[in-house]
């Protein structure tokens, strides 16, 4: 499917293309630059929407707005957290009152489809609308659901997209385990290896159809997922066998940009690929510009399609040839949850 237009709201600059100076952070997050809201939404809305609500909505209609879209025929969304927001001040209230007159706002604006929800009630539209809930393929199945739609003639356009945001209860949870940790600066993260890296969140969403248009921004090849591999090996043979559907080889790849976060523990696969699979190629990395959540590979097929585009390679990004046509990008969530996608240049 061609992606014709995209919108994010991320760490970097809202609604940013190419990424020239990328923001730092220290300490252990990376938290969304937001935008002005009253431009996507009525100002009495705003003040009735929380936090990641705002950021979905706003990102959906920018996107819907670049394509040149009034109504999408389906929405698609996926989110690993849902909105944490109004979930935490929903648990605490029932804490607090000992479960008696509570208020139902909070409890429903918590549930994970909400963002979508709240698209289609702003531009009235009743189309198909899902919300996949699925940890690290959250994305990924949004994206696949989104393809058999096209594919089965049930929908043109379908507006695509996932958003995640931190709290500060979710993020000293998730701390607990070691997952985090202060670093000096965000744009080291990948240079200065450690254990644990840097929270992250975002809200990006994509217009996807079977049709290439003049200004179609990238083709998405395919989209695949595997779980819980039992070794390197594994790993090695489900990229080596997703290659061979496409009918390409690792050198027909022009920039893999990968899911290392600066984390020893979680960017040990990435290693060992380079050693195998990845041999003799530079591997190109994202999170230190989002940070690391379950559907960071949302901004992943952002950026890859910024770049096929533009034909321009951020050097944030890392040491890339210029005007690349073929990028695949390989992520996993806790070595839990894969991912691989194929994007080439319209």
């Amino acid at each position: 499917m061609y992606i014709q237009s995209t919108a994010a709201i991320t760490p970097q600059a809202s609604f940013e293309t190419i990424i020239n100076k990328p923001n730092s952070y220290s300490g252990d997050r990376l938290v969304c630059v937001e935008p002005d809201y009253t431009a996507y939404i009525d100002s009495k809305l705003i003040r009735r929407m929380s936090r990641v609500i705002k950021m979905g909505v706003a990102a959906a209609k920018d996107c819907l707005q670049a394509a040149n879209v009034q109504q999408p025929d389906a929405f698609v969304t996926g989110t690993a957290y849902g909105c944490l927001a109004d979930t935490e001040a929903f648990l605490s209230r029932m804490v607090s009152f000992n479960e008696e007159l509570l208020s139902p706002t909070s409890f429903i604006q918590s549930t994970h489809n909400t963002v979508g929800a709240q698209i289609a009630l702003m531009l009235q539209c009743h189309n198909y609308n899902n919300t996949f809930v699925h940890r690290g393929f959250s994305f990924e199945n949004a994206l696949l659901d989104a393809s058999l739609l096209l594919a089965e003639k049930e929908a043109g356009n379908v507006l695509v997209g996932a958003v995640d945001e931190i709290v500060d209860a979710s993020h000293t949870i998730l701390q607990r385990f070691g997952l985090y940790k202060n670093r000096s600066a965000s744009t080291a993260l990948l240079t200065e290896p450690a254990k644990g890296t840097m929270n992250g969140e975002g809200a990006v969403f994509f217009l996807v159809n079977e049709e290439k248009q003049d200004n179609s921004m990238a083709k998405l090849n395919d989209v695949y997922t595997f779980y819980k591999p039992a070794s390197q090996s594994e790993i090695e043979l489900e990229i080596e066998k997703f290659l061979a559907t496409q009918s390409i080889t690792i050198d027909d790849v022009d920039i893999i940009l990968t899911g290392l976060n600066g984390d020893v523990t979680n960017d040990a696969a990435y290693k060992e690929l380079q050693k195998t699979v990845f041999k003799n190629r530079a591997l190109a990395g994202f999170k230190h510009l989002c940070g690391e959540y379950p559907t960071a590979s949302a901004f992943a097929v952002w950026l890859t399609a910024n770049i096929l585009q533009s034909g321009t390679v951020p050097a944030a990004v890392g040491k890339a040839p210029q005007a690349p046509k073929r990028i695949l990008i390989y992520n996993h969530q806790q070595h839990i949850h894969h991912a691989l996608f194929l994007l080439t240049a319209c």
